[in-house]
């Protein structure tokens, strides 16, 4: 065993030999990336879109009261079920249909909620209008107009559309 450890060490000062050394005074080439430091919106714009963000959020609530108020009998406080044997089935089953679009409906928007609850949270961490995928600042037109956004446009496109 000493044996093979004595031919590695000859065979790697060897092959040391063969390979040309660089001269001394050459420079190394170092690739140096430049820090991309991308500076966030400023307090009034988070401002401007926080109250967007707001508006939304109030009309979310507003609507998800109203759903609310149509799956739920006022006098009793309970989600209401079937009516009574006096329907027809074709009626009762309409009236089913109903209630799971409501219910559809209401868990739809109580997701979006969810989003632009996540978007106020990134404008207090100074996050907010940065693309999760590529880290650049998204533009003020998308955000007014998707203010919850995770994306830039570039990267929404390329994903197909599967993230905010």
């Amino acid at each position: 065993m000493a044996q093979k450890k004595v031919i590695k060490k000859s065979k790697i000062k060897a092959a040391a030999k063969r390979v040309p050394s660089k001269p001394k005074n050459e420079k190394k080439k170092l690739k140096i990336k430049a820090p991309v430091s991308q500076k966030g919106f400023n307090k009034k714009d988070l401002e401007h879109f926080k109250t967007i963000i707001m508006e939304k959020r109030q009309e979310i609530l507003e609507e998800l009261e109203s759903l609310k108020s149509t799956m739920m009998d006022v006098t009793t406080g309970q989600y209401e079920i079937e009516n009574s044997t006096y329907s027809s089935h074709m009626e009762q089953g309409t009236d089913a249909m109903e209630r799971e679009k409501t219910f559809l409906f209401a868990s739809r928007e109580g997701k979006f909620l969810n989003y632009l609850d996540d978007a106020l949270k990134r404008i207090e961490k100074g996050t907010y209008g940065f693309c999760t995928e590529c880290g650049n600042l998204m533009d003020k037109e998308r955000l007014e107009a998707v203010p919850h956004a995770h994306q830039c446009i570039d990267c929404k496109t390329k994903t197909g559309g599967n993230k905010i």
